[in-house]
Formats: structure tokens, sequence, C-alpha cells
């Protein structure tokens, strides 16, 4: 083992290395050629030592600060090779990008999607309300969390058909956000495991798991992705992410009555709706906006007119 460890300490003088930390107190380096929720794959050059994710710390892998840089589009952003954690460490990479929306009437949850506040919520969290409040917990030097309350928040864009919203906070320090990445193609599959973070009844920070129940359910002429997550009250506007930490979608209710009956907007209407945010801009004076459509009138049975007799009076 002692040899082991040598070799492992040479290749990580040579070039860059992933480090594994484990609760022992250990450390490894070698390359990540693998992982998932239960273990990790650890090329150290002669040998591939497997891992359980139970017994390690922390993952520092050396390439994934560079992939992760963002393309940006709109007012969001794709991540490249995003790497694939576990829900527990994205909790800490990307968890500050979830935010409480709190009204008069009630809360919800959102996420930033871009460093400069924008961030996406629900439409029925925000309906109506004028008097917006949001709770961003922001990262501490000492690996802590601090929770902070911004009432600077403009209502950008409400579409009341997807159910979504956009909101934009400023930062009191004036500083960037942490925010998540949207994905860039969706390749969803049933099976496919998924977390949420949010506010459930007012819980905050709350992490459930499931996985995609199905990919295509509908409802009112629109598709949602369909999860075993656990989908309750405050979790409206908040993301749900693949396990690589892109926002899939944005979860926006569950069924009453019923267990493991989640239910999430596609990233690919949020993208559409923040592409085309100015044909649903909010406005001051009109609480319902973005543009409220009414419901077509009730289709009725066709009676055809009367025929004309064209025969000519003989009298």
């Amino acid at each position: 083992m002692h040899s082991l460890l040598a070799v492992v300490l040479a290749a990580s003088v040579l070039a860059p290395a992933d480090t594994l930390v484990m609760k022992s107190g250990s450390r490894l380096e070698g390359t990540i050629i693998k992982r998932n929720d239960r273990k990790v794959w650890l090329d150290v050059g002669p040998d591939v030592l497997v891992f359980d994710m139970e017994d390690v710390a922390e993952v520092k892998q050396a390439e994934a600060a560079a992939d992760m840089q963002a393309v940006q589009d709109e007012l969001y952003s794709h991540a490249s090779n995003p790497p694939t954690l576990s829900p527990k460490e994205h909790a800490k990479r990307i968890g500050p990008a979830v935010i409480k929306v709190s009204t008069p009437g009630g809360l919800g949850s959102g996420v930033i999607i871009d460093k400069s506040g924008y961030a996406i919520t629900n439409a029925h969290v925000v309906q109506g309300e004028t008097n917006l409040r949001v709770t961003v917990w922001f990262p501490q030097a000492d690996g802590t969390l601090k929770r902070t309350e911004i009432e600077d928040v403009e209502l950008i864009a409400v579409n009341n058909h997807v159910d979504l919203a956009l909101v934009r906070i400023k930062h009191p320090d004036g500083k960037d956000f942490d925010f998540a990445a949207i994905v860039d193609k969706e390749k969803f599959d049933i099976g496919q495991p998924v977390f949420a973070i949010g506010n459930p009844l007012g819980l905050e920070r709350t992490l459930t798991q499931g996985v995609i129940s199905t990919t295509q359910r509908n409802f009112d002429g629109l598709t949602y992705i369909q999860t075993d997550t656990p989908i309750n009250p405050g979790n409206s506007g908040g993301p749900l992410f693949n396990t690589k930490g892109e926002v899939i979608g944005i979860t926006n209710m569950g069924i009453s009555g019923g267990e493991a009956l989640g239910f999430a907007i596609p990233a690919r209407y949020v993208k559409d709706f923040i592409r085309n945010r100015e044909a649903f801009g909010y406005d001051k004076n009109n609480p319902n906006s973005g543009h409220n459509y009414h419901q077509p009138p009730a289709r009725t049975s066709f009676t055809p007119p009367p025929q004309l007799d064209d025969r000519t009076d003989s009298r």
C-alpha cells in the first residue's frame, strides 16, 4: 500500500491530478475515470482503485473548473462538460443559486440563472403581487452560508400559460451572484436520477431526490417532466437538477392526494420564455400582466339558413 501511495504522489508532481479526500484524513491523487452516487474509480497509473462514496469526504477534480466555464446565451448559461456528482456535492456547489421567493400571499422557490441576479420562479408564486422579497444564502470563507433577505426585487416578465416568471435581484454588496446552468440539450430517460432543492412548506433549502417517471406528461397542451421526487407547496418555482447539476426543469406542481407525483416545466420552455421575455414584459400598472388570453367562445352546432324557393309564381 505504501508503494502504491508513492506512485500516486509521484504522478501528482508530473501533472495536475484529481484528488480524493477520504474521511479517514488521507488524500489520494490520480485521474477520476468514472463516478456515480455510490462509487468512484481513480486511475493512479499502474492500477485503478475503486472507493465507496460513503468513505469519501470530498472530491476535487483538477479539470472540473475549466470544464465548468459557462457559455453565455441570453440571460442564462450552459455548462461545458460538467462533472457528474452526487446530490450532496452539488448541494454545496450550486445550492447557493437556489432562492426563496416571499410575497404577502405566500412563498415559493426560485433559481438564479445569471451572475447579475436574474432568476426564474413560477408565475403563480408572484402573480398579482408587487411586494416581493427574496432570501439568498451567500457562501462564506469558512464554508458556512449567510442567510440574507433582499427586498430590491424587480419583476421583469410573467407568462401565465407556461407558469414562469423572470425576476431580477440586486446584490447588497454589488457583487456577482452564484448561479446555475440550464441544460443545453434535453436528453432525458425514464429512471434517470434527479433532485430538487427548494423551500417546501417554508422549510428552507430542502433537498429531495428521485427519478424521472416520464419525460412527456401532457396537461393543457403543454408537456411536463413527471418525477417521483417529492414536490410540495413551497417547492414551486425551484429547480429540478440532473446529476451534472444542470437545471432540467422548474418544479411547479404535485397532485394533491397522490404520492410521488411531481411535475416540472421542461428547460426548453424556460429558455423560450427568457428569449421572448419582451412579449411577456411586466407592467407595474397592471399586476395581471404579461398578457392574459381569454378562453375562446364555445363551439356551437351549425344551423344552415332556410333555402329560398326559386319556383316562379304563376299567379
